[in-house]
């Protein structure tokens, strides 16, 4: 066969998997036979393309929806090792402590990633399918990274010249008939970059000191944003260079914790922090400091990279 028709069969195998994920007395031999090839046949190709035999990719699959129902159910344990294909509780908790480094109820309380290092690319997504890594990937890198370099940078410009004010309009209240929360200048400024830092630290799997942001001088926005900034500004790197925009991750500074794709948690962060720096930009040009206009990022995206 040609490496064509090898990941042909490859996706082939990945649809016929999600769709018999749950058939747990479904051999390997079956499997095969319904893709019209020897369970040899198929294993050959399926290690060629994947890097790894046909039932460790399953049972990894199964790990990690195992690990998705932990973080978004309250189901016991058993049941989750039950629908994951395991007879017992001890058999799940073996599997799935040498998958991940910590028994599941460890991993419960405090989750981390739940997609498992895989050389194929295929894992579960929620809230139930397989997807395959694109053939061709189509690069979001100018426009996505732009906006959110635009983002830092604007940050950094409104915390620059928000120094020209006084404590007193840095405080004053920006009044909103839509939102019940009291904004000042000094608040959504913090909030920006505490944003990111918020995002970070959940990414990082540890807490947020959300006490930082009460009252928050701008000299300390600054050396925050010098840190939180770059280290936000990085990971999107990474995850849009990677083609990993559709991955999930788990929130565990949530109650309950949360999973969420790196995609989707970065246009959060666009569409909220918009809102806000688009106040802050209004709030200043009430008090004259207007050099940054409305911070609309059209003119920076449309720049050359």
């Amino acid at each position: 066969m040609t490496a064509a028709a090898d990941e042909d069969l490859f996706a082939r195998f990945v649809d016929l998997l999600a769709d018999a994920l749950d058939d747990h007395d479904l051999s390997a031999d079956a499997r095969a036979s319904r893709l019209h090839f020897s369970r040899f046949h198929l294993d050959r190709v399926v290690r060629a393309v994947a890097g790894e035999p046909p039932q460790a990719m399953r049972r990894r699959v199964l790990l990690e929806r195992a690990a998705y129902r932990m973080v978004t159910t309250s189901a016991p344990l058993i049941d989750v090792a039950v629908e994951a294909g395991y007879g017992s509780h001890e058999a799940f908790t073996r599997a799935f402590t040498r998958a991940y480094g910590v028994a599941p109820a460890a991993w419960r309380r405090r989750p981390g990633h739940i997609q498992l290092a895989a050389p194929s690319g295929v894992h579960f997504h929620p809230p139930g399918s397989l997807r395959l890594p694109s053939r061709t990937k189509v690069n979001p890198m100018d426009l996505l990274t732009k906006m959110v370099e635009h983002h830092v940078w604007l940050t950094g410009e409104m915390i620059r010249v928000a120094g020209r004010l006084s404590d007193e309009q840095l405080d004053q209240p920006i009044e909103l008939d839509v939102d019940e929360d009291e904004q000042t200048i000094r608040s959504l400024l913090s909030r920006l970059v505490g944003q990111m830092g918020m995002w970070n630290a959940a990414l990082a799997t540890r807490d947020y000191d959300w006490s930082v942001e009460e009252h928050e001088p701008l000299d300390a926005m600054r050396e925050r944003l010098a840190v939180e900034g770059p280290a936000y500004l990085a990971h999107v790197h990474d995850v849009v260079d990677h083609g990993r925009l559709n991955e999930t991750f788990v929130d565990a500074l949530c109650e309950p914790a949360e999973v969420f794709t790196h995609g989707g948690m970065i246009a959060h962060v666009l569409t909220f922090a918009a809102h806000r720096r688009t106040l802050v930009a209004l709030a200043l040009g009430r008090h004259g400091v207007d050099e940054l206009g409305w911070g609309d990022p059209m003119l920076w995206v449309a720049q050359p990279a």
